[in-house]
């Protein structure tokens, strides 16, 4: 599309049953009743001038430059504050309304500088709209007396300036940051003519502030003073195309702002379903990295991980990878190879990995990172529900009245989505949190948990069970709910079971390290406080018991009749991009596509039938699975599209001895990641703006990814897998992603009404999409569940096998933080590296005294498994005995200490529950230094002066 702003109705779309007629300048119009009638006369096609109203906002009136004279009404209302009546006539134009507009606007334009020709904002500026829609000339009021044109800008934040001289004090910044995204960073501060917009206190920058950077003031503001540091270096977008973003599992819709092949700013889609308009930091600002100095660019190969890398042709490389493949199927037979998918590509190119391996490579070895993150989100709701999906829309927040959030901190993780969140919370909903940790969400302004439960990590199971005891005992359960859509059998053992004193909160305290009164005061609040729902994240899943976790949340639900409506239900939040399509795209070892499992006769038949292969009826090896065959020798090559498994999986030692065994390791990606330091082949990778696909997000939203630029490595990433494919022998020709879609539709039950013209035209849909939900399904389990009844299922309470002592006192549990993202691939290569430039140590006070630290001392950090060094961060944000870090920087190296315990269903890393022990340190340990060295030799590259820098 050419470069035009979004329409701008002036105030938000209300909701109502009951219609209103009015006329607006003759014409008639029929709205909701509620409209006001800016929006009402801007629906009709015309153009109230504002300044101060915008759609996203609640009307605020203070510019008093959309001002209407409607018959039978005194004086001249502001059209923003004004709902239409019945009847209503209203002028938006007549020679008084001219005159006032006119006046109004020469006090704005009397105290703002007259630089438009130069300013960045030049004919992309509402003020200079709004001053040629009034027809404003002159300025009667000179510009010689008091103003604000000296006050100097803010430059402090990396990504865009405010500039006061050129605010109008309309107050959209502060509103938005309250309404928007709910931090209330911003305020007004002083009175008259002494008022300005304030970044908190007098001291502070936008910086130093507690601004989070989502960019919400910035798309808010109608003049140049806050606008981003791009548009003034670059100019003014010439074009601009709809895409979604790469980052966390909400998918976020995107503008794309384009002037030539540059990108000028990403924009949030008020369009878009999953976000509303809303962004954070890293979508809206934080996608340099696709043209970042470290980016590799051409093909790389060499015959051991001591050699240099030798850049060559597309076509030597895939020669070579190709041969490397056929020779060891040959040598150690088809299972000896295997593959992972990437959660940041797309379906389209994920369904293509997991095809290669299946029908190429001959063999079910596939997998993917949710291996480490939501496989027991797969198993715990496929066994409950009968699908191995979340429940409900992310709209579905706005009717919710008791929200629960467990292992899960959506501010850092997904804060498009925790500002939804908040919205409701400060409208009156009530929250739970089940943290080890005090997350923003505890306590934040205008927002606290009426209840914090801060469990003792790898309790979660227990402490489940203990609000489960009560919601039953008590006689809370929902048994008419219970009746008609669970198998009452199971109900019966599993209340039977949770009822058992055993399972009391009074009996299991001391397990869970929470005040037996707290759990039952949340218990009864779920149950009887109206529509409950349950949102966690890895805090559930990453633990020897994240299978029973997830079924113990699907219990709770199921038991409170909290599933099949609006408001309710069971939602796990993704944390990549794709990894829910990833799984739906059948990268597990034991699925294909829509989560049918290989020894399925049927689901066989139908992929054989379209691929022309034999599909073996055995489920693969998982990735762990295929790192210890690797060690023991049966193991030999691996082909990894995006994903750094040296950094992101547990026990990297053992990582590192399995990915050293095998004789061909081809690394698909963007950046010389910490894989690569053990690969033999190097194919770069293309970002989401260089490609056309679609990503799934957490609420089962499939949405298009489209091209914005042309690929600087010269290939979409569907295209490079697809002559890998050819290499080895196989016959594809697709010539857009869009015929694989096809393919995934005639393939995938869910998928079947999906294509890219209903895409296109509709925006977005969730699946399942097919002849019995053809529109889509926002909300899953409606009038039954996808298994028929509802599963109870008996999970009792196995503590981990992980556990502190005398040498490991404490435990560590991870996560992550809002300026960065998962292993810092993508955001350390941006400016995001302001906030946060390396991984810290949270450590209790108490702790930290017992060992003599302060904030900033490094300390070792050992465990079982191997030490590494970092610095300590003294806080009670994490109780007594407990540590919390983040795994973003690979010179941390955090999983280093972490173990091989996982799951009991899945082999998902119990990453949450680490014995460790905290010790002063004067730098880092010989195993980091050891780590940098061979990292640096491995990034040698022939031709080029020095090796590449770490993947910082």
């Amino acid at each position: 599309m050419g470069y035009e702003r979004q329409a701008d109705f002036g105030t938000p779309e209300v909701r109502s049953e009951t219609e209103v007629t009015c006329f607006i300048d003759g014409r008639e119009v029929t709205v909701p009743a509620g409209t006001t009638v800016m929006r009402a006369a801007a629906l009709t096609g015309g153009s109230i001038p504002k300044l101060c109203a915008t759609d996203n906002l609640k009307q605020f009136g203070s510019c008093r430059l959309c001002l209407v004279e409607i018959d039978g009404m005194r004086g001249t209302p502001a059209s923003c504050t004004t709902p239409v009546a019945e009847g209503m006539k209203v002028h938006t134009q007549t020679p008084r309304l001219q005159k006032l507009r006119k006046g109004v606007m020469e006090l704005y334009i009397s105290d703002h500088p007259l630089d438009c020709l130069t300013c960045s904002a030049n004919n992309d500026c509402e003020l200079q709209d709004q001053a040629a829609a009034v027809g404003l000339r002159d300025v009667r009021y000179g510009y010689e007396g008091e103003n604000h044109l000296g006050a100097m800008p803010d430059i402090s934040n990396p990504y865009f300036d405010f500039d006061p001289s050129k605010c109008i004090v309309c107050s959209r910044c502060v509103r938005a940051c309250d309404e928007v995204q709910g931090t209330l960073a911003l305020t007004i501060d002083g009175r008259g003519f002494d008022s300005k917009v304030s970044a908190g206190l007098t001291s502070d920058s936008f910086l130093s502030s507690e601004c989070v950077s989502c960019g919400a003031c910035v798309q808010a503001c109608p003049t140049a003073t806050l606008q981003e540091k791009a548009v003034k270096e670059i100019g003014k977008p010439e074009r601009a195309v709809v895409t979604t973003c790469a980052y966390c599992g909400v998918g976020c819709t995107f503008r794309a702002e384009m002037r030539g092949e540059q990108l000028v700013r990403m924009v949030p889609w008020k369009d878009g379903k999953a976000n509303r308009g809303h962004s954070c930091v890293k979508g809206r600002f934080a996608w340099g990295y696709a043209q970042h100095q470290e980016r590799i660019l051409s093909p790389m190969i060499r015959e051991s991980i001591d050699q240099p890398w030798r850049e060559v042709s597309w076509e030597e490389a895939l020669t070579y990878a190709a041969g490397q493949i056929n020779r060891i199927r040959e040598t150690y037979g088809r299972n000896a190879l295997g593959g992972i998918t990437s959660s940041r590509c797309t379906n389209e190119e994920t369904f293509l990995v997991q095809k290669l391996i299946r029908a190429g490579f001959g063999t079910n070895n596939v997998d993917t990172c949710a291996r480490v993150c939501h496989s027991p989100t797969g198993y715990g709701l496929k066994t409950t529900f009968g699908t191995s999906a979340g429940t409900q829309d992310f709209d579905s927040v706005e009717d919710s009245d008791v929200i629960l959030v467990i292992g899960a901190n959506p501010t850092d993780g997904h804060p498009v989505f925790a500002s939804r969140m908040k919205r409701r919370l400060r409208e009156g909903a009530k929250l739970i949190v089940i943290d080890p940790r005090r997350t923003d969400l505890v306590r934040s302004p205008h927002i606290e948990a009426d209840f914090h439960l801060p469990l003792r990590p790898g309790t979660n199971v227990a402490i489940l069970t203990a609000i489960a005891h009560v919601i039953v005992t008590e006689g809370l359960a929902d048994e008419a709910f219970i009746r008609e859509r669970c198998d009452w059998d199971e109900y019966q053992h599993w209340a039977e079971f949770v009822s058992a004193e055993r399972n009391s909160p009074e009996f299991l305290s001391p397990v869970i390290g929470v005040d037996p009164e707290a759990i039952r005061g949340a218990a009864r609040l779920f149950a009887t406080g109206g529509n409950g729902a349950i949102y966690y994240g890895l805090g559930v899943t990453e633990h020897s018991q994240g299978s029973s976790t997830v079924m113990a949340i699907a219990n709770l639900a199921m038991a409170t009749g909290n599933i099949g409506r609006r408001g309710v239900g069971v939602n796990p939040l993704r944390g990549q991009n794709n990894v829910q399509g990833a799984c739906d795209m059948g990268s597990f070892p034991h699925e294909l596509s829509g989560y049918r499992h290989v020894s399925d006769k049927a689901t066989r038949d139908l992929f054989e039938a379209e691929w022309g292969v034999k599909i073996d009826p055995e489920p693969g090896l998982r990735i762990p699975n295929m790192l210890d065959a690797a060690t023991d020798g049966q193991f030999k090559a691996i082909y990894i599209q995006g994903e750094d498994i040296l950094q992101s999986d547990p026990d990297t030692k053992h990582v590192a001895v399995g990915l050293a065994a095998m004789e061909c390791v081809i690394v698909h990606d963007l950046f010389l990641n910490e894989t690569a330091n053990y690969a033999h082949v190097f194919l770069p990778g293309s970002t989401f703006l260089e490609k056309n696909g679609t990503f799934t997000n957490a609420e089962r939203r499939i949405q298009p990814v489209r091209k914005v630029m042309e690929p600087l490595n010269g290939y979409e990433d569907w295209q490079v897998t697809q002559e890998l494919a050819r290499a080895i022998g196989l016959d594809w020709n697709y010539t857009h992603p869009s015929e694989i879609m096809d393919e995934i539709a005639r393939l995938t039950p869910t998928f079947s009404g999906v294509n890219y013209k209903r895409l296109d035209a509709e925006g977005s849909l969730q699946w399942p999409v097919n002849d019995t939900a053809p529109d889509g399904s926002p909300i899953m389990h409606i009038d039954g569940f996808v298994r028929g009844k509802g599963k109870f299922v008996v999970t009792d309470y196995v503590p981990t096998d992980e556990r502190t002592g005398p040498r490991f006192p404490l435990l560590l549990t991870t996560g992550r933080i809002l300026s960065q993202y998962n292993v810092g691939a993508q955001t350390r290569r941006t400016a995001n590296t302001v906030w946060h430039p390396e991984d810290v140590l949270e450590i209790h006070p108490t702790d930290a005294d017992n060992r003599g630290l302060k904030s900033g001392d490094w300390v070792k950090l050992a465990s079982r498994s191997g030490e590494t060094t970092l610095r300590a961060l003294v806080t009670d944000r994490v109780a007594p005995g407990v540590v919390y870090t983040t795994f973003h920087h690979p010179a941390t190296q955090a999983n280093v200490v972490t173990t091989d315990y996982s799951d009991w269903a899945t082999n998902c890393p119990e990453y949450k529950v680490t014995a460790v022990q905290i010790t002063p340190s004067n730098g880092p340990t010989d195993w980091q230094e050891d780590y940098e060295a061979q990292a640096s030799r491995s990034r040698r590259i022939v031709g080029h002066d020095s090796a590449m820098e770490p993947a910082e």
